[in-house]
Formats: structure tokens, sequence, C-alpha cells
């Protein structure tokens, strides 16, 4: 595995001035005293994510992070574990790699061709699993991962409105600044049209993370070799690296990720006075004091929600959070037709 360790890796941030710290301590006293599991969501960086995606406006990035408490605290989904989710995994449509990319970066493949089930609530619970384990394994110096999207037997039928509202959801209300870029492999023409349906649901900077690359153009296969070691890179991508996916082998891996994920949960906390122990919902997360967060003619829907017990938490959530920067491939040309 390689992972390259420079400052080109650490999202390209400047340091934060004072004015960006204080309002990272005024988002971490208005949230009062939280359950321990909770304490590593409100480290600076964590803190920092959340204000970047709403332009460090210190009201509603308060309220998107007790959005995420919330939901944390009643989805658990750093305790869902393999054997939870290991039918949705059987085809490989989504798993992490052995390695990363240039930039340090966890590498997510996903195969929306090897759909193999059509609950709605289980897929997003297993790509929720593969977010908490793409995050669990980068290195300490980044906070981003790649998306890898190979189209190879994609079909209309793999098209789903639902699940794209779903994830866009999840993925942009309760893991923002996540996403570093996401490669479009070979996309068919047919997808072009279901491409501009889904774009309203993304912020246009997360857009602006999403690549087009086609395996038969040459400044495709420079963007490939400028983000990925090519001997590491499987073949299906245009690399050298023959192996394909085997899910007994990935079950092993994921397994003994699966035992680190609680130490993951309580290292790096910051302190807290008074820390609560129990896993219900402290006061301060009930009440986010923003006027927002009724909600009551939102008129975004999202059929097939996890849970009933919170469709009103993402109902209520604006769809257009940005999922994050590029890190040090601002420069990269890409041939999107």
């Amino acid at each position: 595995m390689s992972s390259k360790n420079s400052d080109s890796n650490v999202s390209g941030k400047q340091p934060l001035s004072e004015e960006q710290h204080a309002k990272i301590s005024e988002i971490r006293k208005s949230l009062g005293q939280l359950p321990e599991k909770l304490l590593h969501y409100c480290t600076d960086a964590s803190i920092a994510r959340y204000l970047t995606a709403r332009n460090w406006n210190v009201k509603k990035a308060t309220k998107m992070l007790k959005d995420t408490l919330k939901w944390r605290l009643e989805y658990k989904p750093e305790e869902i574990r393999w054997e939870d989710i290991a039918h949705e995994a059987e085809t490989g449509k989504i798993y992490r790699t052995n390695y990363f990319d240039k930039y340090g970066r966890s590498v997510l493949v996903m195969r929306p061709g090897c759909q193999n089930t059509k609950s709605t609530k289980g897929q997003i619970r297993y790509l929720v699993y593969c977010m908490e384990n793409a995050i669990l394994n980068l290195p300490p110096d980044q906070e981003q991962m790649v998306w890898l999207i190979d189209f190879d037997g994609f079909h209309l039928s793999n098209i789903s409105i639902k699940v794209t509202k779903e994830t866009a959801h999840v993925l942009q209300e309760h893991y923002p600044e996540r996403l570093g870029v996401a490669i479009l492999y070979n996309p068919p023409k047919f997808f072009e049209p279901f491409w501009t349906v889904a774009k309203p649901f993304l912020e246009p900077k997360t857009c602006n993370k999403v690549k087009f690359v086609y395996a038969d153009n040459d400044a495709s296969k420079m963007i490939m070799q400028g983000l990925f070691n090519m001997d590491e890179l499987e073949s299906s991508f245009g690399g050298n690296n023959q192996t394909v996916f085997n899910v007994d082998n990935y079950a092993s891996m994921m397994r003994e990720d699966d035992k680190r994920m609680p130490l993951f949960w309580t290292q790096g906390s910051v302190s807290s006075e008074g820390a609560q122990s129990s896993s219900s919902i402290p006061a301060a997360l009930i009440d986010s004091n923003n006027p927002e967060s009724n909600c009551p003619d939102s008129n975004q829907k999202f059929e097939g929600n996890l849970s009933s017990e919170h469709n009103h938490a993402l109902e209520c959530s604006s769809h257009n959070t940005d999922l994050g920067e590029t890190n040090g491939n601002d420069n990269v040309k890409v041939d999107e037709r």
C-alpha cells in the first residue's frame, strides 16, 4: 500500500484563524455534555468540517452537527458489523481497497452494476458501514477519501432515484468534507440524463469533484496515473493489478477492522467534564435553538428512510451540503464528455 505523506495531502487547508478557532469553541460549548462516544466528533478537525460545509456559519453548522450527533445515537453506525451487512457485500458492489491513492486517501470502489438487493434500507446501511470503515483506515493527517465508480455491467434497471436521494442525503448531511474526488469510470451514454436528474441533489462544488474518465482517452489515462500507483490499481480501472474482488478475503479484512472500531471511537476524543456514559439523547441535541429545525413544510421527501424515528430529521435537512474539497487535484484536467 502506498501513502504519500506531504503537505499536499492535508486537504490543502490553511491554518485556522483566531476567528475560526473561536467559532469552533462556540459550537463545542453549545453542545453541552455528550456521551463519551460522541466526543470524537467534537475535535477541532471534526467541527471545522461542519463549519466548512456551512461556509463557517456557526448557527447552520451547529444545527448540522447536532443533527448528525442525534443520528449517530439513533442509527449507531459505528456498531454495524460485517455479519450485519455481509449479504449486501457478496457481489463486491462497494468495497475498500487495500491501497491508498497518492495523497494518502482511502479508496472505495463502487460497482453499481453489481447491485444484488432491492432494500433501500439495507443498501444505505451497507454504504454507511463502508464509509465508517474508510474513515477508520484514513492516515492521521488525512480526512478525505476517493470513490472509484466502475460502470461495467451497469444498466437502466440499476438506476434508482429513491436510493440516489437517500444516499445524497446521508453522505452530505452526516459525512461532510469527506469526499476528495469521485471518478466515474466509463459511464454509458444513457447515464447522462440520470446525472442531470441527480445533480440538483448536490452542491455545485461537490459536482466539480465528480470526474468522468474513459478508458479509451489518453487524457483520462493520465488522470489515473496522477492519482494512483498503477501497479496497485485494478486492471478494471486501467491499472496493472490483476487481483479481483474475493468476498471471503474481504470478509476476513473487515472482521479485523471491526475489532479496531471500538478503540477508534475512544482515542483522540476531547476531554469533557462530566461526559455522559449513557446513549440517551442529550437535551442540547434535542433542542437546537434554530427556527429552521422545525421545517413543517419541507418539500423534500426521502422514501424508505433509515428508520421512522428520524424521518423528520431527514426531511428537514438541506440536501445541498458540500461533501468536501479535492486534495491536491485541482490542477487535474479531466475529459468530461
